[in-house]
């Protein structure tokens, strides 16, 4: 099993957890996934999401059938820590606390500083400011009394001038003893010493559903949604939900990122199942109102196999 994908498995959905299995699972097996994540810094938002991608069933059965990725029993990989080994996390977390309060301290000192100098500044112009008028209007007041001949206008008063403080404050600066900081929760559970999913993995369907982790395909509508999509997948198209577009998957010939779709399939169970006329109209006119061309997939359980029919509107006159 070196080298295969772990599709984390919690309440029967697979999920993927690391980036680079997900640019493996995209360029190399052209399956999308769905991101389904938060990204840390847009948390309130549901546009743009991120991390883990959250597999269609389709998606993860092939990864497994395909030995291209295992099934981990996520929720069990994680056995009780020994005193050690949580000792051991409990010092790297106070480590990396330290390490947080050191830095932000350094950075509050850093900004108190510089501000504290940018108000000095501020108030010595001020004060010069100020002194300045001071001055000039004690010049005006003696010219004034030495024309109405006051005997006391030539000797001059002196104008006191306060000392100015023209640097910053030298008093230390403390940081605050109640400084914040972040606890770090590692995304890639292999950072944890005591997971172990060697016990709980499973390379096969069939393994992975005998645990109880794993039940797609269930039933014969499960098995003819898979054997369409693996049989499109196998002719190399990409594929993607359809539900948008009034159909079961949306067929693409490369990456949804690049291209548009050119199909909307629509997976008929078996070739006894009836479809309505007013179906066949309506899918018509429904994909190419879209630009595409609706498929309808029938799958025949006993021979395996998948018949095509594609349908589109056109004018008669």
């Amino acid at each position: 099993m070196t080298g295969r994908i772990p599709l984390r498995v919690a309440n029967k959905r697979a999920y993927v957890w690391d980036v680079d299995d997900l640019n493996r699972i995209r360029s190399d097996h052209r399956l999308c996934g769905l991101l389904v994540g938060t990204l840390p810094h847009l948390s309130q938002q549901n546009v743009f999401l991120g991390l883990p991608s959250q597999l269609t069933p389709e998606e993860a059965t092939l990864l497994v059938e395909k030995e291209y990725a295992v099934f981990v029993d996520d929720a069990n990989a994680y056995p009780e820590p020994s005193l050690s080994q949580f000792q051991q996390w409990s010092a790297e977390q106070k480590e990396y606390i330290k390490h947080q309060q050191a830095v932000l301290g350094a950075e509050n000192t850093k900004t108190q500083e510089v501000a504290q100098l940018a108000v000095s500044e501020e108030a010595i112009r001020k004060r010069k400011e100020r002194e300045l008028k001071r001055q000039q209007k004690a010049m005006e007041l003696r010219k004034l009394q030495e024309m109405e001949g006051d005997p006391v206008a030539g000797s001059e008063l002196p104008v006191p001038i306060p000392a100015v403080n023209a640097g910053p404050s030298t008093s230390p600066t403390t940081a605050s003893a109640h400084t914040q900081y972040n606890i770090c929760i590692t995304t890639p559970s292999s950072a944890l010493s005591w997971y172990s999913p060697d016990s709980c993995t499973y390379s096969t369907i069939e393994a992975a559903q005998e645990a109880g982790i794993w039940d797609f395909p269930l039933n014969p509508q499960d098995r003819a949604r898979y054997g369409v999509f693996k049989d499109l997948w196998e002719q190399g198209f990409f594929l993607g939900g359809g539900i948008r577009f009034g159909g079961d998957y949306l067929v693409y010939p490369g990456d949804p990122l690049r291209y548009h779709s050119h199909f909307c399939a629509t997976v008929i169970e078996s070739p006894t199942h009836s479809i309505k006329p007013m179906e066949i109209v309506a899918h018509g006119r429904l994909g190419t109102a879209t630009k595409k061309t609706h498929l309808f997939c029938g799958w025949d359980d006993e021979k395996k196999t998948v018949s095509y029919l594609s349908i589109e509107w056109a004018g008669f006159g």
